[in-house]
Formats: structure tokens, C-alpha cells, sequence
């Protein structure tokens, strides 16, 4: 019987559930530069069952985002914050995806009526992390120096205490306008980023279909590590990909605003690949998406003792499933298992075609 996991003490003294609860999904359905941005199947009483669940069961990281529902996950926190208590729980947030009426989402002025209404929305007078949710300045990273200048002063107010950061990614909508060849190494660009901005935490997506990094390039826990800086692992299953959740002869339909809309991975060509290769890891760990869940978080956790995990969910049972451990203690043996199966899976979604790389389509109307 495995026992309940040991608290992970991170940057900055936070000390935290190993695994946290991600708040987009609770959003709801949104758009956002032209794009469908959210989760069509949320339900925002579902929502406060789950996050109360979640503090219930131990949890004490909450991940939220000013653009998650314009500020619906924001206040769905919030009603947790008041019933909890501030000081029993851990808040993230996050800034530059929403510009409202301002030039630039990441204008020092607009970033500071961002915080003033994310505080609000969460009933707190402090955010733990403020995350800079993207790596877009600006032209020529026009609005970079004053982003994060603002941050240091809202840390130097105590209105945050750490400051955050994206790991290797791309901006929203450059998957779908800029050509592959013409793309920006975003590795290149994440260094000279964190070289400049020295955040406390990384956000970084990973599960494990996550590739290893380029030749050359640094293993993304172990650089945060020499820097003296936390992960937040996000997708650890990949939206529920890795459970086994969706199956190829009833695909998933998603309304309006669900930004799955636009992603090869839920497509039927994607779920057939996914399903059959998921069946090695069934065999051995258990055929259910709450046997399977556990061994996936798992499998993250053990990557880094810097980290802590970000698991998104609509339901309470979600919740349950994913903040359970799993029925045995993962051995080195059952950890390369996982990444050898996985790593099948990816060589036939990347032999598939090149659409699966980027995990981006259009959106459909």
C-alpha cells in the first residue's frame, strides 16, 4: 500500500502537495486572439466540489491564470480562499495573455490593474507565484524591461513573492502563422529569457510523451535545479490523453470555445494510435483511467524532487483519481517501462504525420 506523498519544500520556502490542482479547465469555454481558448465541459458547480475536494484529500497548490475564463477560474479560487483560509494554501497566477484596452499586455500599468483585479477575484492581498505567461514583449522585446520591473516592484509591495516563468514554448498563435522554417528556436529564446528575467519557478509542459530535449540543449529539471529554481509541471496527463480516457470509436465532441478543438492529439487518427499504444501500459498497471492517472503523476513526480505536479480537472472525481496514489511505488523498472512505451507511441504519432509534432491544427469553426 503506498503512502500518502511527503510534502515538496520548493523555491522561496513554499512548501507544497507534490501534486497541485491546474485551474484552467474550470474556466469554462473562452476565446482569445481569434482562437478558441478554454473548456467547454466545465461546470462551475462540478468546479467548486473539486476544488473543495482537493483541499479535503490534501492538496494545497492552486494554479490559476487572469486569462482562464477572463477571470472565471480566478473567482472559483477565490471562493475556495474564502472557505479554506488564505494561509492553508498555496496561489499562482499569471499575466500577459489578456491586453484589454492597453497596448501591450505586459505595459507595467496594465500588468498592475491585472494583479489589483487577479487579487480580487482570489480574496487575497498576495499571490505566492506570478507567473509571466508568455514570452512575447513586444517588437524587438519592447515591453520586456518594464514587465519585469513591474514585477520586482510587486514582490518588493509583498504583493507577490516568487516570479515565474514559461519554460521552452511557443506563443499562442505561432503554430498555426508562422511557417516551421521560419520559426524562432524557442530554446534559444527560453535562455536568453531566463538568463534576463531569473524567475524563481518554470512552468513546464510534461508528461511522458514529452520527447528529451534537443542535442545540446539542457534537461529542463536539471537546469532549473543549478539555477536554484522550481518546476511546475503542467499536462502531466496530457489532458487526460494518457488515461486511456478517450476512445477512437467515440471520439470526443467539444463546443464552442474548447481549445481541443484545434488539437491533433483529439483527433480519431491521433486516438487510434494513442489507444492501441496504451495497451502495454494497461496490461501492467490496471485498464481504468483512475489506475492509470496515479502511475502517470507518478512517473512525473519521480523526474525531479524540484517539482510539483499541475493536474487540470471539470469533475470531483477527477480530483479524487488524480490525487491518489498509485497501487504500487513505481520501480526503476516500471519508470523506463512507461518511457519506452510512451516513446513507441510518439514514433508512431510522428510517423503519422508532421501535424502531430506541433499538436496544432486549425481550429474548426
Amino acid at each position: 500500500m503506498s503512502q500518502a506523498p511527503a510534502q515538496r519544500t520548493l523555491a522561496r520556502g513554499l512548501t507544497v502537495h507534490p501534486v497541485g490542482i491546474g485551474c484552467w479547465a474550470i474556466g469554462g469555454p473562452d476565446c482569445n486572439l481569434g482562437l478558441p481558448m478554454g473548456w467547454s465541459t466545465a461546470n462551475d458547480r462540478a468546479s467548486v466540489q473539486g476544488l473543495e475536494t482537493a483541499c479535503q484529500l490534501g492538496a494545497n497548490l492552486f494554479d490559476t491564470a487572469d486569462i482562464y475564463g477572463h477571470g472565471r477560474s480566478e473567482r472559483l479560487v477565490g471562493h475556495l480562499v474564502r472557505q479554506a483560509g488564505r494561509d492553508n494554501l498555496v496561489l499562482s497566477s499569471k499575466v500577459g495573455y489578456f491586453a484589454g484596452t492597453a497596448a501591450h499586455p505586459y505595459l507595467p500599468s496594465a500588468m498592475r490593474r491585472q494583479l489589483e483585479t487577479t487579487l480580487e477575484n482570489l480574496q487575497t492581498d498576495h499571490l505566492d507565484i506570478y507567473f509571466l505567461h508568455n514570452a512575447n514583449f513586444g517588437d524587438n522585446d519592447r515591453y520586456l524591461d518594464g514587465a519585469l520591473e513591474q514585477m520586482r516592484a510587486f514582490q518588493n509591495q509583498g504583493l507577490t513573492n516568487a516570479v515565474g516563468m514559461r519554460g521552452p514554448h511557443r506563443f499562442a498563435t505561432d503554430r498555426l502563422n508562422v511557417p516551421r522554417q521560419q520559426r524562432e528556436d524557442k530554446y534559444a529564446r527560453f535562455r536568453s529569457l531566463f538568463d534576463h528575467i531569473r524567475p524563481d519557478y518554470l512552468a513546464v509542459r510534461f508528461n511522458a510523451l514529452t520527447p528529451p530535449p534537443p542535442p545540446g540543449h539542457d534537461d529542463i529539471f536539471a537546469f532549473a535545479a543549478s539555477h536554484g529554481a522550481s518546476v511546475l509541471i503542467n499536462k502531466p496527463l496530457a489532458q487526460g490523453l494518457l488515461t486511456g480516457k478517450y476512445h477512437p470509436g467515440q471520439p470526443p465532441h467539444f463546443g464552442p470555445g474548447d481549445h481541443r478543438l484545434r488539437k491533433a492529439w483529439f483527433t480519431p487518427q491521433a486516438l487510434h494510435i494513442l489507444h492501441d499504444g496504451l495497451q502495454p501500459l494497461r496490461d501492467r498497471f490496471g485498464t481504468t483511467p483512475a489506475e492509470l492517472a496515479p502511475v502517470m503523476i507518478s512517473y512525473c513526480l519521480h523526474r525531479a524532487s524540484n517539482a510539483a505536479v499541475l493536474t487540470g480537472f471539470t469533475t470531483p472525481e477527477q480530483v479524487t483519481q488524480n490525487l491518489a496514489p498509485p497501487a504500487h511505488t513505481l520501480t526503476e523498472a516500471d519508470l523506463d517501462f512507461i518511457q519506452d512505451t510512451a516513446a513507441d507511441i510518439q514514433q508512431r504519432l510522428d510517423a503519422a504525420g508532421e501535424v502531430f509534432l506541433d499538436e496544432t491544427r486549425a481550429p474548426r469553426p
